[in-house]
């Protein structure tokens, strides 16, 4: 089993630190909100599976870059509701294996598959020569 550990610290005027032991991040106030951090860390998911994936199938990429917006539910307990992923990629030759990694990588990004537990995901490709 994998385990990850990280420190939280905050003042009392809701301003706050996320330390990993070899990163740090300002949170709440002064920087980074929660559900900033969620979306980052879908699409960091994504991105690791994905490029594990396209590694494998020997492709290569000159550029990603990664858009997502989420919406909250109103109703109590305001988890997320949705949630999109705009991917695009520049300079690939084969967009139909590049659009089967993007599809693997839904189904094997462990955030992803976590968070569409209780909410509605998708991935919005786009190709750019």
């Amino acid at each position: 089993m994998s385990k990850t550990k990280i420190t939280l610290t905050f003042d009392d005027s809701l301003a706050g630190t996320l330390d990993t032991g070899y990163n740090q991040v300002n949170i709440g106030r002064k920087g980074l909100r929660p559900y900033e951090m969620l979306l980052g860390a879908l699409g960091s998911c994504y991105y690791y599976t994905f490029l594990d994936i396209i590694n494998k199938m020997r492709l290569h990429y000159r550029k990603i870059t990664m858009e997502i917006e989420g919406e909250k539910r109103e109703e109590v307990p305001t988890h997320l509701k949705t949630a999109t992923i705009y991917f695009t990629v520049e300079g690939i030759e084969d967009e139909d294996k590049v659009a089967k990694a993007a599809e693997l990588s839904q189904k094997y990004c462990s955030i992803y598959y976590t968070l569409s537990q209780v909410a509605e995901l998708s991935v919005k490709m786009k190709f750019i020569p």
